[in-house]
């Protein structure tokens, strides 16, 4: 009787590899949830603090909950003096995931209690990466552009204070929101690359700081986080809204990977890009940047028409922030400040009800054979 044939996923495509009560992704109503609520729905009414503790422990706040939320989370704003000046050595051009990493590594360092996984301990380490990544993302960026540091304010919300710490003003409201709302978007999705890696160095009963550092290796390659920063390099070469067709037409001719389009999940579309592109319009109306949706329109208009593939959410997302005024190489840390609290509350989860995550391989390889001594090799 012979075995059955072994079937490899690729990529562990189609393979559930646990339960989870965090996000849920319907491929076939091009639908996600966090929590069981609507992530449209959450982005256009609710703040990116109030998706940040919905995500970290199950409900979205009372008002006491969260103004105590946003309060424990400005209080932990501040770097070390230590911290402060290693961010001052980075090589400047290294590429910014690089100096997020680096910088989240070395917190970790500094909190003594690092092999403490307990919930409350977690929970707490959860918040201080959420209050600081930013901060040292920002520092990084004043740094790299020869310029001083802004400390954070104690006073501004969450994407307020970023873009203070960034440029030293806050802009329009109607900025604000968008990127607000483009953090709620990107915080979680499931069992995406990065967010597996967490769950993975967790599993190894690492520590919550070990397992958001390598989380954030995962989402710096382009084929994960790094995509929303191509899409952009991508409009930018193009330029020219009129040349965006014959572009994308001798792409796909040529069998180039063209970054923004197509999901391992999606098939029908992501259901976060209407809602990042509606806000993406609105910033090429407000800074009178209209050619980046003109390019937008024509690249998807002829993919779908082409290959009936659709955008994902870097598509959007992309032009959004150059809108807005960072420089590209700033999208995915943006991503990191987003994706901290889809993290966090993925390791929370594994710690909980651990089981290590090792799988197996199919092995191809040569037969068993023997080892010859080395003068008969020859």
């Amino acid at each position: 009787m012979s075995a059955e044939p072994i079937i490899v996923r690729k990529g562990l495509e189609g393979i559930i590899a646990d339960e989870s009560s965090v996000s849920k992704v319907m491929p076939d109503i091009n639908s996600l949830t966090y929590r069981g609520y609507k992530v449209q729905d959450l982005a256009e009414q609710c703040s990116f603090e109030e998706v940040a503790y919905l995500l970290l422990n199950g409900e979205l706040p009372k008002k006491v909950e969260h103004d105590n939320f946003c309060k424990l989370e400005k209080s932990y704003r501040k770097l070390s003096k230590d911290l402060t000046s290693i961010i001052k050595l980075y090589p400047t051009h290294s590429h910014p995931m690089d100096s997020i990493r680096t910088s989240v590594s070395f917190i970790g360092q500094e909190d003594e209690r690092i092999w403490d996984n307990s919930p409350a301990t977690n929970m707490d380490k959860a918040i201080r990466l959420l209050a600081k990544i930013p901060v040292a993302i920002a520092a990084d960026y004043r740094t790299r552009m020869g310029k001083d540091i802004i400390e954070p304010k104690m006073d501004l919300g969450f994407a307020d204070n970023f873009f203070h710490m960034c440029f030293g003003e806050v802009p329009a409201p109607e900025i604000v929101k968008a990127f607000d709302v483009s953090l709620t978007l990107y915080a979680e999705h499931g069992f995406n690359a990065s967010t597996f890696t967490t769950r993975v160095i967790t599993s190894t009963t690492s520590d919550l700081y070990g397992a958001v550092t390598g989380g954030i290796a995962a989402l710096k390659g382009p084929l994960h986080g790094g995509a929303n920063e191509q899409v952009m390099h991508m409009m930018k070469e193009i330029d020219d809204p009129k040349k965006a067709r014959d572009w994308m037409l001798t792409a796909l001719k040529e069998k180039r990977k063209i970054m923004g389009f197509g999901h391992r999940v999606y098939r029908s579309g992501d259901s976060r890009v209407p809602t990042m592109k509606k806000y993406a319009q609105k910033l090429a109306e407000l800074t009178n940047q209209t050619k980046w949706m003109e390019i937008y329109d024509a690249l998807d208009k002829t993919m779908v028409e082409q290959k009936n593939i659709h955008p994902n959410l870097d598509f959007p997302a992309g032009p959004a922030y150059y809108m807005m005024g960072f420089d590209i190489d700033m999208f995915t840390p943006i991503f990191v400040m987003a994706r901290i609290t889809g993290w966090s509350a993925h390791i929370m989860e594994q710690t909980a009800n651990n089981r290590i995550i090792r799988p197996l391989s199919e092995y191809k390889g040569p037969k068993e054979r023997a080892v010859t001594n080395l003068a008969s090799r020859g």
